[in-house]
C-alpha cells in the first residue's frame, strides 16, 4: 500500500490540520505495511512533516494553494508518479474543493469527514449533523479520505525525512490571490483551538465581550459566537461556530449565554467536552452538555476567571 498526503501551510507553518492529516496517512499506511508520502509546495522546510510521520516529502516549488484546480493536477500527478492506492486530505477549504475533482478523475471512492483510522477498507464518519455515525466502505482500486479536523491528533514520533523536487504540469492559476490580511490577534485560528470559548445574545452587547476574552486567554483557548451575535455585528463573521458558520471538534467547548438552537449545535456537537452556562433552566443547549451551569454569565464567568487565574498561578 502506498499512500499521498497533501500538506498545507500558511506563514511559515504547516497547518494543524495538515499535520493530522499526515499522521492519520502515515498510521493507515503503516497499518497495511505501506509508506506515506506527503505531497507540498513552495518556500518552506518540509523535512519536518517527517515528524508527523511521512516517510518522504515530494515539493513543487510554485502552486497556489487557494486554486483548487492546480491542486489537483499536482495530486493526480503525483499519483501516477508513485502509482499510490490511497489518498487523504485535510477536510478543510482545500480538500473539500480537491477530494471530489480527484474521484471523479481517478474513479476513486471518496470519504469525506472520515474520524478514525479504517478498519480494513471501512471508514467512519459523522452523518446527519453528527447525529450518527456512517460506516463507509469503499470498493474501488484508488481510495480517497478526507480527515475532519481535530478528529486525529498530530503524532509527533517521528523524525525528519528527505525531502525530493517534484515537477507537474499545473497550468496557470485561475485563482488569483490579490490580498491577504492578517488580524492583529493572538488568537488561536477555530479550525485548530484545542479549546473554545463562545457566547451569544445573552451576553447582552458587545461591550460585554471582555470577559469572555479574559477566560478564553486564562484557558489558552479561541474566542467564538452564535450566529445571532455576528449578525448583527457584535462579533466578527470569522467567529460564528455552527451549521452555517465553522464546524469545530475542540476537546473543551464552553457555551455562555447559547440557547442552543440546533443550526448551532450541528457545528459544535462533535467536540469531547461541552459545558454549558445559561441562566435559564430549560435552554435546550443542557441536553447536549456533559456539565452545565445555571446562572447569570455575570455571576458565573467572572468567578470561572478567577479560578483560572489562580490554576495558572501554581503552574
Amino acid at each position: 500500500m502506498k499512500t499521498i498526503v497533501f500538506a498545507e501551510h500558511h506563514n511559515g507553518k504547516f497547518t494543524k490540520s495538515s499535520l493530522e492529516a499526515v499522521s492519520y496517512a502515515s498510521a493507515w499506511a503503516v497499518s497495511a505495511g505501506g509508506t506515506c508520502i506527503a505531497i507540498t509546495y513552495g518556500n518552506i522546510d518540509a523535512s519536518v512533516l517527517g515528524t508527523a510521520g511521512a516517510n518522504e516529502v515530494w515539493k513543487m516549488d510554485a502552486l497556489s494553494a487557494a486554486d483548487g484546480d492546480q491542486v489537483t493536477k499536482l495530486m493526480l500527478a503525483a499519483q501516477k508518479e508513485s502509482g499510490a492506492d490511497t489518498i487523504v486530505l485535510s477536510h478543510d477549504l482545500v480538500g473539500k474543493s480537491v477530494a471530489p475533482r480527484l474521484s471523479v478523475r481517478l474513479n476513486a471512492g471518496l470519504v469525506s469527514g472520515a474520524t478514525a483510522l479504517p478498519t480494513g477498507n471501512t471508514v467512519k464518519k459523522n452523518v446527519f449533523s453528527g447525529k450518527a455515525i456512517a460506516h463507509v466502505t469503499v470498493n474501488s482500486a484508488i481510495s480517497i479520505v478526507t480527515v475532519l479536523p481535530n478528529s486525529y491528533g498530530v503524532n509527533n514520533s517521528g523524525a525528519a525525512c528527505a525531502v525530493n523536487a517534484f515537477n507537474a504540469e499545473v497550468g496557470t492559476a485561475r485563482v488569483r490571490v490579490k490580498e491577504v490580511r492578517i488580524e492583529e490577534s493572538e488568537s488561536i485560528p477555530l479550525p485548530e483551538a484545542d479549546k473554545v470559548v463562545s457566547a451569544g445574545r445573552g451576553m447582552k452587547g458587545p461591550e460585554n465581550w471582555g470577559m469572555i476574552e479574559e477566560l478564553a486567554k486564562e484557558l489558552g483557548a479561541a474566542t467564538a459566537c452564535s450566529r445571532p451575535v455576528s449578525d448583527i455585528g457584535w462579533r466578527p463573521h470569522h467567529e460564528h461556530v455552527g451549521q452555517t458558520g465553522i464546524a469545530i471538534r475542540p476537546n473543551l467547548y464552553i457555551a455562555v449565554g447559547i440557547s442552543g438552537a440546533i443550526q448551532h449545535l450541528a457545528g459544535v456537537n462533535g467536540s469531547k467536552v461541552i459545558v454549558v452556562i445559561n441562566k435559564d433552566p430549560e435552554a435546550p443547549f443542557f441536553k447536549a452538555a456533559d456539565y452545565g451551569i445555571v446562572g447569570d454569565a455575570f455571576e458565573v464567568v467572572p468567578q470561572l476567571i478567577a479560578a483560572a487565574k489562580a490554576f495558572n498561578a501554581t503552574k
